[in-house]
Formats: C-alpha cells, structure tokens, sequence
C-alpha cells in the first residue's frame, strides 16, 4: 500500500531559500511604500520583526542540539511561544501609539511571512521521501 501525501516521512529541508524569498519581498516592499507615500516606519518595522524573529531562530538553533530530546524540544517550543508573543507586544504597542504604521507592518510583515512559509511548504513536499 502506498503512503499518502502528508504521512510520508521527509527529510527538514533547508531554511535558506524561504528565507531569502521573504527578504526579497520585504526589499521589494519598499520602493511600493515609496511610491504610495505610505510611512516608512512601518516598512521598517516590519524588517526589524522580520530580523528579530530570524536572529532567535538562528540563536535557538545553535542552542538547541537535536529535537530528539526533552531539552531540545522545549527549547523549540520556547523559541515558538517567545516569537509570537514579542511579534504581537510589539504590534500592539504600535497600534496604540501610532494604528497606521502597526497596520502597515503587520500586512508587510504577514505577506513576508505568507511567502516564506509557502516556500518552506514547496521544498518540503518537493524533497525526497525517506
């Protein structure tokens, strides 16, 4: 009987490409916030989201060794929980302060993120099955 789809075990594949698409997009944002004369505040916080949340992860994958064990696991989860918690203080924050440029960053920050996990999706169910 043949595996289905989503049951089929495969290899994580590398972080490299989805990463480097959502960095494109956000480059490729701003002249858009430029010729729409929308506040570059929130292209830039946007990028800052965007940094912070991939310098933890380059962080927590140093720190953590394999997910095979305890340790390694809840640290994975830790880094999950942490990531998405600061993501909305900071949106937040923004939005009570300045609501435009909070909006600005989450839609900028939301389709980098939209594109990166569509990439991660393709190599993933592209790679090789073990």
């Amino acid at each position: 009987m043949r595996a289905g789809l989503f049951s089929t075990p495969r290899p994580e594949p590398g972080h490299l490409l989805p990463a480097a698409g959502s960095a494109l997009l956000l480059v490729a944002a701003l002249p858009v916030f430029l010729l729409l004369g929308w506040s570059l505040i929130g292209w830039g916080l946007a990028v800052l989201l965007w940094l912070f949340v991939h310098g933890l992860d380059l962080v927590l994958t140093r720190v953590r060794k394999p997910t095979d064990n305890l340790a390694g696991s809840a640290v994975q989860a830790f880094g999950v929980f942490f990531k998405a918690i600061a993501l909305l203080v900071v949106l937040v924050a923004t939005a009570a302060a300045r609501p435009h440029v909070a909006v600005a960053a989450a839609v900028t920050y939301a389709l980098a993120y939209t594109l990166e996990l569509g990439l991660s999706l393709a190599t993933y169910f592209s790679g090789t099955a073990r």
